[in-house]
């Protein structure tokens, strides 16, 4: 078990705190492990570490855990839309190098290059989305192409077809006017022959009988 130290807390051990602290914030982990981490690297226990933080240094670095909390933000946010992992966590964070000596860095400069970092980072992700608007946009210019091209084949196609409608309509009309000529004609060509076939004549005998007369 880590063993408490009694001594002050030196602004070594404030840095490490800060540091660490932020990095779990902007990672989207809790300030609990914060704080283990921190106990094991500085050999306080994390309870020490969670007082600390909350009672003194947190105040100095209201700023940087406002980004830290907007990079986490924008990270679940990536995440939502697909992208990979790998890609998201790229394009949220920076390039974590390790920090500045500590007697050389302070709050004030933290909190610049947390700021310089984040606006790399959304600048990135601007170019990123830029680059996806553009490539929606010709992909919807082209689908809206290809939509008024079916179109008029749509058009073109129902216009053909309203012709061969209309074609078939005079054409079945003239076919039926035919069969009723054709009809017409066979009735008085019947008519015409029948008066031939009766003009048959009769005459009577002596006996009073009907000869038929040829």
């Amino acid at each position: 078990m880590t063993a408490v130290r009694q001594d002050a807390w030196s602004p070594d051990d404030d840095l490490i705190l800060a540091e660490v602290t932020l990095r779990h914030i902007r990672e989207g982990s809790t300030q609990l492990a914060a704080f283990e981490e921190v106990g094991q690297r500085i050999a306080r226990t994390s309870a020490a570490c969670g007082f600390r933080w909350n009672s003194c240094v947190r105040k100095r670095y209201d700023e940087a855990i406002g980004i830290a909390k907007q990079q986490r933000q924008k990270r679940n946010y990536l995440k939502k839309q697909g992208i990979p992992p790998a890609q998201a966590e790229k394009l949220a964070s920076s390039d974590e190098g390790e920090t500045a000596k500590p007697d050389l860095v302070t709050a004030e400069s933290l909190s610049m290059e947390a700021v310089i970092r984040y606006l790399r980072q959304w600048k990135n992700t601007v170019q990123d989305l830029t680059r996806q608007v553009r490539a929606l946009e010709k992909e919807l210019k082209e689908k809206e192409e290809a939509l008024a091209e079916l179109k008029e084949a749509n058009e073109k196609l129902s216009k053909e077809v309203n012709e061969v409608q209309t074609d078939y309509r005079v054409v079945n009309d003239d076919y039926k006017a035919l069969i009723r000529i054709m009809d017409r004609a066979r009735r008085l060509a019947f008519l015409a022959e029948e008066p031939d076939e009766e003009k048959t004549r009769f005459k009577m005998d002596a006996n009073g009988n009907l000869e038929r007369i040829e």
